[in-house]
């Protein structure tokens, strides 16, 4: 179609004077018409069916808020409540997120419920992932002095990492979520000293307070070592006898023992690797009277370090998952050997 513009003004032949105002009107009409049929044009599809096309916007018109990251656009919050969400967790984990009762770990039981029938219903295993994931930006709270009986000790560390920066606190995290499961099928009650749940700690007597308050049947402490290259296999650490100041372990040595070298045995078993070339002789046995972890408890409890992340063939077992799943189950049938006696 030809486009008649509105300075269109084609001549026109004589006409009466009476129909001259009709003659004007209707061509001050024809190029609004125009102009109309123009923009329908543009803002529909070529059959009027599709969609309805957005005009171009103006120099001075807003951008398009949802428009592709290089298209300019005017600033904005941006941040939609899941973003809110995500910030309120971080704010959380770095210790922002309220006063210093909000670090402490809750003793319910976590990561789902037992089984209605297994041969560990009524028994109450507590896990202790050695480190919190966050410990590292909390120095201050984990460098403080707390009573282990014996002396006075950091109330945590960061934990170790593998020479490629796989961390001691993963690792145990993972582990401890795999017996976690192993756990529940067979009936237990599981609680966590904690989950990554909190943004530092809890502190190693803390820890030890927790499985008493649980009156655990069973407390492990997972971990893994940060010795010299060349050192390799696990160990399990139980407590030795101490009766100083707060601690007392004379009820647990015995049957802390047991657990111990009912653990040891299966997870050589279960996992293929070799005892500690390095401590305990041989046997993947150590007993200490150093760690608050194990004088404080007042229920058998134990240590386990699964390896040396410092190692390189240690570190390709540690930082394997299928591994981890090995090694999660020969500490789970330990326990389960242990509670079952």
């Amino acid at each position: 179609m030809s486009y008649v513009g509105p300075e269109f003004d084609p001549s026109q032949p004589p006409r009466r004077s009476v129909r001259r105002p009709l003659t004007v009107a209707v061509a001050a009409l024809v190029p609004t018409c125009l102009a109309g049929y123009l923009v329908y044009q543009a803002t529909s599809g070529p059959d009027g069916n599709e969609p309805a096309r957005s005009l171009p916007a103006s120099s001075s018109a807003p951008a398009d808020p949802d428009a592709p990251s290089g298209s300019s656009s005017s600033p904005s919050s941006g941040t939609s409540p899941s973003d809110k969400a995500g910030e309120k967790d971080k704010d959380d984990k770095d210790g922002k997120g309220g006063d210093g009762d909000d670090n402490d770990s809750a003793t319910k039981p976590s990561g789902g419920r037992p089984a209605a029938n297994g041969p560990l219903k009524g028994k109450v295993v507590v896990i202790d992932p050695g480190h919190n994931p966050g410990n590292f930006r909390h120095a201050s709270d984990i460098n403080r002095q707390v009573d282990i009986g014996t002396n006075r000790k950091e109330c945590d560390t960061t934990g170790t990492s593998t020479n490629h920066g796989y961390t001691e606190a993963k690792f145990t995290l993972d582990v401890s979520r795999k017996l976690r499961t192993l756990l529940l099928k067979q009936g237990a009650t599981v609680k966590f000293t904690q989950d990554d749940d909190r943004p530092w700690g809890p502190c190693v007597d803390e820890r030890a307070r927790i499985g008493n308050k649980a009156r655990a049947d069973a407390v492990v402490s997972i971990h893994a070592d940060g010795s010299g290259a060349g050192n390799r296999g696990y160990h399990v650490i139980m407590p030795g006898k101490v009766r100083s100041g707060s601690a007392d372990t004379s009820a647990i040595v015995a049957p802390s023992k047991e657990l111990g070298e009912r653990i040891a045995g299966k997870f050589v078993s279960v996992t293929g690797s070799a005892p500690s070339n390095y401590i305990g002789g041989g046997t993947g046995l150590d007993t200490r009277t150093d760690l608050g972890g194990l004088n404080l408890s007042t229920v058998p409890k134990v240590f386990i370090e699964c390896g040396n992340m410092r190692d390189a063939k240690d570190e390709a077992l540690l930082t394997s998952s299928a591994w981890r799943q090995k090694a999660a189950q020969g500490i789970s049938e330990g326990i389960t050997g242990f509670l079952r006696k």
